[in-house]
Formats: structure tokens, sequence, C-alpha cells
């Protein structure tokens, strides 16, 4: 038992529409590969010694007397926008819900945990290399300000598993992610299929509860409109984060969107090399359905399955439209404040920030490759005051040309955000995440169990994340 620890169960009070109870995998061995230990002092876990910490997530002993089975959660999605109505949890769980210490509900759920009613034909397990690319992911995008789930725990399981993907066979893992919802717009879908409304309502009703008790009483249809407006106005900030952070998701399927607006579910997850709209990280993403520049069309799209699930439950459907129409204009409200805040300066107001962007943007554009995505953050954040950093730099001959200054006026009048003493503006180069310097990273745990670079890695992105000091997602 920790101490700290605040446990509430919410979601397995919902029955067995909802989830499947379910078994953990036994491994041939466990391995501790990486534990986060500031993630797990914000949710009161920091007392497990390590021994402690295996015995929870490796074998999955209840983490506390309160907590009951893992539930493998049930859902539908649109993948690439074909409806798949038979998909769920397929290799993992909800493990345990407890209160961080800013008391939102936490959800700790594994991947790679051992199969499922969900599995299909899959094996239930988790590639070593796949964790380690979804620690990376989710720890620049937290260094960036982008709302994500964390990696809470990685474990070898000892296990050799063969992929078509990558190079076979390769070792496995189990992962532990702890992320504020795992209801997913597809949770939504699947009892809209099967046109279950009372299961739609008692849905809603756990969700308004668990996450945004504000919205209204219980029963009252006001309170179904509400919950379409806080997801919407979530999910387009997420999306306006996403194209400020330059990341792109990759699989951005409506089993991949949750209630509360966070990053999860890292599959072919890329960010930008330089500033490109067609830009897509799965090989498989033939068409660019999900590339970097049409991410927020996709989140709109699966906000509309969403709409029309909630469609069931109400009469009146114009509060739903109008709800689902505040889109936009969050979407480009948040797109504002997440540039401004990239580039570490105040606000100037809608019309001096929207000229802001656009002229950043079109900079970028016309550049192309002669200029990464994240340096050019890295040497303007703070606006002018960092101009003499800027020029003296790697990239200072980047910084000419009519596109430029177009830019280079539109950030003139800004004001500084915040300090710019830290460490982290001494170097060269900004921390970057791109796909050379993953494979980079993981080539040595491949080769030798080297983990140094991964390690190092963390450090040097949680430094960026300091020095930013951006503000975390409410």
């Amino acid at each position: 038992m920790v101490s700290m620890l605040r446990p509430d169960s919410r979601f397995a009070l919902l029955g067995p529409e909802f989830g499947d109870l379910v078994e953990p995998a036994e491994f041939p061995e466990a391995l501790l590969r990486w534990r986060n230990d500031r993630a797990a002092a914000d949710l009161g876990l920091e007392g497990l010694s390590d021994g402690d910490w295996m015995a929870r997530f490796a074998r999955f002993e209840p983490l506390d007397p309160s907590f009951g089975p893992p539930v493998a959660m049930r859902y539908h999605g649109h993948q690439f926008r074909t409806y798949n109505a038979d998909i769920g949890d397929g290799r993992g769980f909800l493990y345990a819900q407890l209160r961080d210490r800013r008391d939102r509900l936490i959800d700790l759920a594994s991947k790679g945990s051992g199969r499922t009613p969900w599995s299909r034909d899959g094996d239930g397990r988790l590639t070593l290399k796949g964790a380690v690319r979804e620690a990376l992911a989710s720890e620049m995008l937290e260094a960036l300000g982008v709302p994500t789930g964390r990696t809470l725990s990685i474990v070898e399981t000892g296990e050799q598993l063969a992929r078509f993907d990558e190079p076979s066979p390769t070792r496995g893992a189990v992962l532990v992610r702890a992320l504020h919802s795992h209801v997913r717009i597809g949770t939504f879908q699947r009892h809209a299929f099967f046109d279950r409304r009372d299961l739609l309502a008692q849905l809603v009703d756990h969700v308004v509860d668990a996450y945004f008790p504000d919205l209204g009483p219980t029963g009252d249809a006001a309170r179904v409109s509400a919950l379409l407006g806080e997801v919407t106005r979530r999910q387009a900030s997420l999306a306006a984060r996403w194209m400020a952070a330059g990341f792109v998701h990759g699989v951005l399927n409506t089993d991949n969107l949750n209630v509360t607006g966070e990053s999860f579910d890292y599959g072919p997850w890329r960010f930008l090399p330089h500033y490109d709209p067609a830009f897509t990280a799965a090989y498989f993403d033939e068409g660019g359905l999900y590339a970097y520049g049409r991410q927020p069309e996709a989140v709109f799209w699966n906000l509309q399955q969403l709409a029309a699930c909630l469609a069931l439950l109400v009469e009146d459907h114009a509060p739903l439209i109008e709800a689902l129409n505040g889109f936009s204009a969050a979407y480009h409200a948040a797109l504002r404040e997440a540039f401004t805040a990239r580039l570490g300066i105040r606000s100037r107001g809608e019309e001096a920030d929207g000229a802001l962007v656009v002229a950043l943007l079109t900079f970028l554009r016309d550049a192309g490759e002669t200029v990464r995505f994240e340096p050019v953050f890295f040497d303007w954040f703070g606006g002018l005051v960092s101009e003499a950093r800027a020029r003296r730099g790697a990239r200072a001959g980047a910084y000419s040309g009519s596109a430029f200054a177009a830019f280079h006026t539109a950030l003139g009048p800004y004001e500084p955000a915040g300090a710019l003493g830290h460490g982290y503006f001494g170097a060269a180069d900004p921390q970057e995440m791109l796909y050379p310097e993953v494979e980079a990273i993981w080539a040595p745990i491949a080769d030798k169990d080297d983990w140094s670079l991964f390690h190092a890695k963390i450090r040097d992105v949680r430094d960026a994340g300091e020095a930013y000091a951006l503000a975390p997602f409410d």
C-alpha cells in the first residue's frame, strides 16, 4: 500500500456491457527497463520499491484492495473511415483508476499485457521498440505543452515476437500508461451501433460525472449537447497543439480519440522534419488521410461521429449542431494560443496573433527543407529578444528573404512571456524527436542492451520542457 494513493474506481461500475474482466498474461521473465518516477509522484506511487513496482506493473497484482480484476474495454471505431465493429482492447486493459495531485481522475492502463476477447488474430503483445517509441513520444509532447498520456512503466517480458513491419523475432514488453480517460468516441459508437440508448445515456452520465460535473443535472437533454461542446473544445485544443508542435499522430481513428482530449495510443507517429502539410506518419496512409495538415479535419470528422451517436438521445438536434459548429472558432483560438506559447511571447489579441501565425507558416512553407520545424521556435523563443542568438546560430542564413521579413515584422511588437535564462537556450540546437534519432536511440538497445541514449534523451527532453515552461492542459 502506498500512503498517498487515492483510489477512485469508476469505469468498472458501468457493468459488463462496457468491458470484459480479463487475466494478465504470465511472462517468461520481467526486467524493469524504465519507471517514470516523475509521473509516479503525481499519482502517489513514488513510495513503491522496485519489487512492488514489478508486482503491480509486470504481474498486475492489485494496486489497492479496492480494485477489482482488469477490464478490457469495449468499443467500436472508424478506422481510416471504415467502420469496424470487431475491435476493443485487444492487447491491454484498464488496470486501475486513481486521483492525481491535481485531483483529476487518472486511468492506469496496460499495453502488451496479453490476449483479451478483442484480440482477434493478434497475440496481445507489444514490442519493446514500440514501448520505447511510446515513451519518447509522450515525453516530447509533454515538454512541448501538448496534452498527452504519460508512459509510466516499461517492463521487458523475455518473449520473442514476430512482426511483419520490423525485423523479427523482436523483443517483447508490457507498458503501463497514465491517461485522464480511456473512454473513446468509439465507446459511444459501440452502443449506438446496437441502438442501446439506455447504455448511451449511462455512458453520458458516467463521463459527465467523472470528468465534467459542472455540465448539468442527470437526465437533462442540455447535458448531452454540453458534453459534445466540451469534447469539441478539448479536441480542437489538442489538434491545435499538435500543429504547433509539428506532431503527426498517424492514426486518427475514432477509437484513438478520447473524451478528455489527450494524445494517446502512439503507433507510427512522427514529428515534422520541416514544414509540410502533406507529411504523413504512417507508411500505410497512402492517401494522406491523416497527414499533418489534415489533422484538424480528421478530428472534426470524428467529432461528427460522436454527434451522430448523441443524437439518438435527444429530439432537438439543434444544440448538438451548435456545439459541433463551435469547432472552427475553438480550433483557431487554440491555434493562436498554441503558436504564441511555442514562441514564448505574450498574446497581442486575435488579429495580431492570427497575422503572426500566418506569417510564420508562410515563412516555413517558403523555407521548405532549408530549415527544420522545431529550431525556428527555439531560435526565436521570446521574440526579438532572441535575435542576436538566432543571428549567430547555425541557421542564421535561413533567416532572410521577403517571407522571413514579414514574419520578423509581425514578431517585432511582441514581448517575451518568460525569462530566457535557462541554460537550454545556450545550446546550439534544440531537442527534437525526428525519426533518424529515434532509430539511433533504439539501435544500441537492440544490439547490445545499451539504454544510455534513451535515458539521456529523456533527461534532455525534460530539460527542454523546463525551459519552455508551457502551461499544462486543464
